[in-house]
């Protein structure tokens, strides 16, 4: 699973940082979680591809979703054919098909809007699942939790082959697939050979939000928390007037939450020209494996959660 943040602004681009999109590569599925304006040159910048499926918008606040029309018109210009599913909060539905149909025809490929209530699954997979996170901000707004099933439990070939004597072939993944099999005159039962079934990853990007208890336990044990840290601690006022989180807060949530990582985004223009205040206070208070601001080009690959390596991080120059 790769992270790659395209752009990491509050309420307006500067000249570093571009509004809020994420996209995020799990095993060849692309999505973005919210598309501001400029998101498809951003994706063209930091070599993440057109070849999304979904968008998963958090909120109507243009920051969020003005690099929608592009995006599909860009899209549409590539002779498109598969279909893009846009996932938004309840009751948002007619005013996303005004703004993704403002100023063009309908696209020649298929559109589909949908909306979701947080509790509710956007995205289904045998293997994981898209679903929303309440969140705390001014408007109808939701989270999202990229939640991935239980892997198998590791495969002991060794004890397989060495001790009971099974040659290499059809019963060993019979066995890992839960199966008893036949051999040597008794029946090999699956956990003689295959340990406990392995966590998979979560991902939860809350896009705009105060600190809640919703969002708290929706990253419990997440990988990666991206979390709203709109200001430092000396606004908080101004970050409770605009529904934000100040990185602080952002840093208590994903530590409260036991999340191993933390990405804080949406930076305030304040600290355009130096975001270290913000900076400081997430390193100084999440206790967890990495924690970091986001930058335009901040690239993170998420492990699994029993792998050895931890989460690898590059900063992609522009392509």
């Amino acid at each position: 699973m790769r992270v790659t943040f395209l752009g990491t602004s509050g309420a307006v681009p500067t000249t570093a940082r571009n509004p809020p999109a994420v996209a995020v590569e799990r095993e060849g599925d692309r999505f973005l979680f919210d598309c501001g304006e400029g998101t498809q040159r951003q994706m063209m910048r930091y070599r993440t591809g057109f070849d999304v499926d979904h968008v998963f918008v958090s909120h109507l606040h243009g920051d969020h979703v003005l690099g929608l029309p592009g995006l599909v018109q860009t899209l549409d210009f590539n002779d498109r054919e598969a279909p893009l599913a846009i996932h938004a909060p309840a009751g948002t539905r007619s005013r996303l098909e005004d703004l993704v149909y403002a100023v063009a025809d309908p696209p020649d490929f298929p559109v589909r809007i949908t909306q979701v209530q947080p509790g509710e699954v956007a995205l289904e997979r045998p293997d994981y699942e898209v679903r929303a996170v309440a969140v705390d901000h001014r408007t109808t707004a939701v989270g999202y939790a990229l939640v991935e099933a239980e892997r198998k439990g590791r495969f002991d070939r060794e004890k397989a082959e060495a001790e009971l004597g099974i040659p290499p072939g059809p019963k060993y993944s019979r066995l890992h697939d839960g199966e008893a099999v036949e051999h040597g005159g008794r029946t090999i039962q699956p956990e003689e050979v295959v340990g406990p079934p392995r966590p998979g990853r979560r991902l939860v990007y809350t896009g705009d939000t105060r600190p809640c208890e919703s969002v708290i336990e929706a990253a419990r044990d997440a990988d990666l928390l991206i979390h709203d840290g709109t200001f430092a601690s000396d606004l908080a006022d101004r970050a409770v007037e605009t529904a934000h989180a100040t990185a602080a807060e952002a840093a208590a949530v994903a530590t409260e939450a036991g999340a191993r990582r933390l990405v804080v985004t949406h930076v305030s223009t304040r600290y355009a020209g130096d975001p270290s205040p913000v900076a400081e206070e997430v390193a100084a208070g999440f206790e967890g494996d990495l924690a970091l601001v986001a930058e335009d080009g901040l690239s993170i690959a998420v492990p699994f959660p029993d792998a050895e390596e931890g989460a690898q991080v590059e900063y992609r120059e522009a392509g």
